[in-house]
């Protein structure tokens, strides 16, 4: 058990504690939380082999972190965590199968990947997700990682002009050194959308942002989510002093 925290909403007050799953059950769970968000929230086109369930080949190389309700036992937020060492096991990070990598190559050896992050509809608050990044800082600082990097999503329902106009928006402040680029392998096409819409900045890719985090390049699309995906890459050297302050304490 990493932490207990108690957070409030307007109907009550609720317990929560972060751990990491340390049984099948505490994996299945997680699964079922991504299924939930994904597929029936947010209508992604999941293939995994059991029903209600968010599988696939990297989840059995992850470490799961999850948030769990203490009144009932419910995982209610979860990030899966690839470190360098078993994504060579596997052959792959998950950022891998959308963008081309070869300018980090120097930097694999240090990278940990984190990836599909969700929150439960009625656990969405300031203080879950300050709960998963305490965990997060917490494993890259015990284990002496150097680079947090991931894949941040963007919603296409309406055709891409959001996602267009958010990318533009974050690379004019945010886009990493040209040694650092990545190349998306199915690129959201930027010049057939309009990418001068008023757009809010999700708190997720806010989050990274302000902790200091870079965008490495133009999104790629996933079909199978349905999203515009950005690679981000934190130098945890660099992360801004409030969060490490606030996360590392």
């Amino acid at each position: 058990m990493l932490q207990q925290l108690q957070t409030g909403t307007d109907k009550r007050r609720r317990a929560l504690s972060l751990t990491f799953a340390s049984h099948t059950d505490h994996i299945r769970a997680a699964q079922a939380l991504r299924y939930k968000v994904f597929a029936e929230e947010m209508g992604a086109r999941l293939s995994g082999k059991e029903p209600g369930l968010d599988q696939d080949l990297f989840d059995a190389y992850c470490e799961h972190l999850l948030v769990i309700d203490d009144e009932n036992g419910d995982v209610v937020g979860t990030y899966r965590i690839l470190p360098p060492h078993q994504a060579r096991k596997l052959g792959s990070y998950y950022s891998d199968t959308e963008f081309d990598l070869t300018r980090l190559q120097h930097l694999r050896s240090q990278f940990v990947e984190v990836g599909r992050s969700c929150v439960h509809p009625d656990y969405r608050t300031g203080a879950t997700i300050a709960l998963l990044w305490s965990g997060l800082a917490e494993y890259m600082h015990r284990n002496h990682y150097q680079y947090l990097i991931g894949c941040a999503s963007m919603s296409l329902a309406d055709g891409g002009h959001h996602a267009a106009s958010l990318y533009r928006k974050v690379a004019d402040t945010a886009m990493s050194p040209v040694e650092w680029r990545v190349f998306p392998r199915c690129a959201l096409p930027l010049a057939a959308l309009e990418q001068q819409t008023p757009v809010e900045v999700p708190p997720l890719i806010k989050g990274y942002l302000r902790a200091g985090a870079l965008i490495c390049g133009e999104p790629a699309w996933d079909p199978d989510f349905n999203t515009a995906d950005l690679f981000v890459l934190l130098p945890m050297q660099k992360i801004d002093e409030r969060y490490a302050r606030h996360f590392m304490r």
